[in-house]
């Protein structure tokens, strides 16, 4: 039997797997250089532009910015504010190997080369109700500080290539909510579009898979997303049409997720069985054909959501080799 890492990538590629494969978004690493003072990818702390974060009161410990104090006021003004760090003093070579530390070499081995996605920056530099407006009223300054920072990230991806050695690149720009998209489709495809399809070129012009994180009800964007080069998407959350996705794109786009975890918060009734198959019917939905990923556990450290994650994980395990020849 392959092992997890061949196993994923050989569906990622869009063959069939041997056994449903498991996907996990703390595969792909982030340089921590692009943490700035944060003390992890999703912790506190000011990021590499200066923004703050905090997890005070926010779901599940992970970070988001502070909503009392921005980066910046007016769109128009971002050259002034928004630097991106001179990162050519960096020993890749060293970094790498600091934080590669505790790879397993069985699992699959993304790289996130962002400190967040260019919709998600705008955003943590100026707020949602500022942002929103920067979109409708300034489109073109927007356009542009959005490419100011990809040409910053691209020009780490040589040696971050080169010494992470990924198996997958992995890009993150959550830019809908549960209920809907933040944006229309047709300003998406003006402002942010064009410049998630030249980041990602640059690594599939290179012969490298490219998994695409977008929480929330996003399938309106999914067509530019399969244009763009992308193979897989997570967390595929149940808001979208799942069934229909799959139907739609078939093995193009593999669906890394699908499973609803927030159904079974530790303040909410579940009982074992009722998780069990959840799981099952969740998988007897995507799994068969290929083109899926699962990706599900409780969230949260506590002692019920871990007992749910064992169940959950358990019940795939029993069910993976179930589905394929």
């Amino acid at each position: 039997m392959l092992n997890e890492r061949d196993n994923f990538l050989r569906a990622l590629g869009g063959a069939a797997p041997e056994y449903v494969p498991r996907y996990n978004l703390g595969w792909a690493i982030r340089p921590s250089i692009l943490n700035g003072s944060r003390t992890a990818v999703f912790g506190p702390g000011k990021d590499i532009f200066g923004v703050e974060w905090t997890n005070e009161g926010s779901a599940f410990d992970a970070a988001l910015p502070r909503n009392d104090v921005f980066l910046l006021d007016d769109i128009r003004r971002w050259r002034d504010v928004v630097k991106f760090p001179d990162f050519s003093g960096v020993d890749w070579e060293a970094l790498a190997k600091k934080d590669l530390k505790d790879k397993d070499p069985g699992l699959p081995s993304g790289v996130r080369l962002d400190a967040q996605g260019y919709f998600q920056s705008v955003m943590s530099f100026m707020g949602f109700t500022e942002g929103l407006i920067a979109c409708h009223e300034e489109p073109e300054e927007v356009k542009v500080l959005a490419n100011y920072l990809c040409d910053g990230y691209l020009s780490l991806a040589e040696p971050c290539l080169k010494h992470y050695a990924p198996d997958y690149i992995m890009f993150a720009d959550d830019i809908a909510s549960e209920r809907s998209p933040f944006l229309s489709v047709e300003m998406f495809r003006d402002i942010f579009a064009p410049v998630w399809r030249r980041y990602i070129k640059f690594f599939k012009d290179r012969g490298y898979p490219a998994v695409h994180h977008n929480c929330g009800h996003f399938e309106a964007y999914l067509d530019d997303v399969v244009d763009m080069g992308f193979n897989a998407w997570d967390p595929a959350q149940t808001s979208n049409d799942l069934v229909g996705i799959k139907k739609k794109f078939g093995n193009k786009l593999m669906i890394c997720g699908g499973f609803e975890t927030k159904a079974f918060l530790p303040h909410l009734e579940a009982t074992e069985a009722q998780i069990r198959s959840a799981v099952k019917s969740t998988m007897d939905a995507l799994a068969p054909g290929g083109g899926y990923s699962f990706l599900g556990g409780g969230p949260g450290a506590d002692p019920v959501s871990q007992q749910r994650s064992v169940w959950i994980l358990d019940e795939y395990e029993k069910l993976k080799a179930t589905y394929y020849n």
